[in-house]
C-alpha cells in the first residue's frame, strides 16, 4: 500500500497544505487544536515525510561526503570514524567515497557528489589540493575541507600533519642509530605526503649524517603488496650494497617490506632496520613490532568535520583555518638496534622518540 501524501493529510484534517507544512516545520505558529488534528491525520494515514525531497528543493542535504585515497588503509578508517562521530552528533550522515589513488575515479565521485548537493565535502585529494575541481564546490556554496593535506588556499580549510617533520623524525632516528645507507620506500610522488616525508628524510640526513645517502624505491601504490615488491628489489642486492635501514611512506608499505625481507631470510632489525608511518594498530601487533611515525588519525577527522560544519553557520564571518598537527616517533623492535659507525665516521647527534617494546642488545 502506497503511503499517503501531504495533500491527503490536509484533506483528512480539513486544513490547507500550508497548515500541514507549518505543523511539520514550524509547529509553534499553529494552534494546539489544529496541530493535534494534523498529527492525528498523519498517524491515521501513515504519512512519512519525504525529507530528502524537501532538502533537495532547498538546495542542500544533511549529507557530508568524505573522499579518501584508500578505504582499506586503517589510517583512513580511523580518520573516517573521527569525522563520522562529529557529523552524526550534528544530525547529519557521512558518506564515504574511495578514490583508490586514481584521479579519474576521484573526479567521478566529485561529479556525483556535486549533483547530489551534499552539505559539505571532506577530501584527501589524489593530487594537489588546490585543483580547480574543488573550486566549483565552493562556488556552489558547498564548503570543502582538505584532510591530511595542507591547503594554502584562501577559500578552504585544511587539517594536516607536518609530514616534513615526520620524515625528519624517522630518518634522524635511523641516522642516530648509526645507519648510513638508508632506503626510502614510497609512491607515487604525485601524492604530496609521500614527497614531503622523503623531503624531511633528506633534510635530516643532511643535518645529522652528511655521509649518509638515501636510496629511493618508488612504488606505484601505498599498499602491502607494493612493499613486498620493494623488499624483493632490496633483497636482490648484494649484502654490502643493501640499505641497512628502510623508512617507508606508510605502515602498509612497511608491513609488506617486513614480510618480503623475512621471506628472503633478511633479518629485521638485525640486517635491516625498519620504520613506517601512521602508527596504525597493526604496527604494534606485527611479528616484529614496527617503529612508526604516529599521526593523530581520529583527531584529524574530528577536526576537519568540525571546521566544515562551522562554515554554513558562520557564513561570511567564517575564517578559513589551516590546522597542522605535529607527528610523534614511536620506537619499537623493528628499528631499536644501534649499529657501529664505519671507521672514520660517527653517527649523528642523539635523537628522541617514544620507545615501546624491548630494546635489543
Amino acid at each position: 500500500m502506497a503511503s499517503a501524501d501531504i495533500k491527503q493529510v490536509a484533506r483528512y484534517a480539513g486544513v490547507s497544505l500550508g497548515t500541514v507544512s507549518n505543523v511539520l516545520n514550524r509547529p509553534g505558529v499553529v494552534s494546539p487544536g489544529t496541530r493535534r488534528r494534523v498529527l492525528d491525520a498523519i498517524d491515521k494515514l501513515g504519512y512519512v515525510r519525504n525529507d530528502s525531497a524537501r532538502q533537495l528543493r532547498a538546495g542542500r542535504s544533511r549529507t557530508i561526503a568524505i573522499v579518501v585515497l584508500d578505504v582499506s588503509n586503517p589510517f583512513f578508517t580511523d580518520v573516517i570514524r573521527g569525522a563520522e562521530a562529529v557529523v552524526e552528533s550534528a544530525g547529519g550522515m557521512l558518506v564515504v567515497c574511495n578514490s583508490g589513488e586514481d584521479a579519474r575515479r576521484e573526479h567521478r565521485h566529485l561529479d556525483m557528489l556535486e549533483e547530489q548537493r551534499v552539505q559539505g565535502l571532506l577530501i584527501t585529494p589524489v593530487s594537489d589540493g588546490r585543483h580547480r575541481r574543488l573550486d566549483a564546490f565552493v562556488a556552489h556554496g558547498i564548503p570543502v575541507v582538505l584532510v591530511d593535506r595542507g591547503s594554502g588556499h584562501p577559500s578552504r580549510c585544511s587539517v594536516a600533519v607536518d609530514d616534513v617533520a615526520g620524515g625528519r623524525l624517522a630518518a634522524g632516528h635511523l641516522a642516530d642509530s648509526g645507519h648510513e645507507r638508508i632506503g626510502y620506500v614510497g609512491g607515487p610522488f604525485s601524492i604530496r605526503q609521500v614527497a614531503d616525508r622523503r623531503a624531511g628524510a633528506i633534510a635530516a640526513l643532511a643535518e645529522r649524517a652528511p655521509h649518509a645517502r638515501l636510496e629511493t624505491y618508488e612504488t606505484a601504490t601505498l599498499s602491502v603488496a607494493a612493499g613486498r615488491r620493494a623488499a624483493d628489489d632490496i633483497a636482490a642486492l648484494p649484502p654490502r650494497e643493501r640499505p641497512t635501514a628502510v623508512f617507508c611512506a606508510n605502515d602498509l608499505l612497511a608491513l609488506g617490506v617486513l614480510q618480503g625481507l623475512t621471506a628472503h631470510g633478511v633479518r629485521v632489525p638485525g640486517d635491516i632496520a625498519l620504520v613506517g608511518y601512521d602508527d596504525i594498530d597493526f604496527a604494534a601487533a606485527a611479528a616484529v613490532p614496527l617503529s612508526s611515525v604516529r599521526q593523530p588519525r581520529a583527531r584529524l577527522g574530528r577536526t576537519a568535520a568540525e571546521l566544515l560544519l562551522k562554515e554554513p553557520i558562520e557564513g561570511d564571518e567564517h575564517v578559513h583555518r589551516h590546522v597542522v598537527f605535529q607527528p610523534e616517533l614511536v620506537v619499537r623492535t623493528s628499528s631499536d638496534h644501534r649499529r657501529t659507525p664505519e671507521p672514520g665516521r660517527r653517527a649523528g647527534r642523539g635523537g628522541g622518540g617514544r620507545r615501546e617494546g624491548p630494546s635489543l642488545p
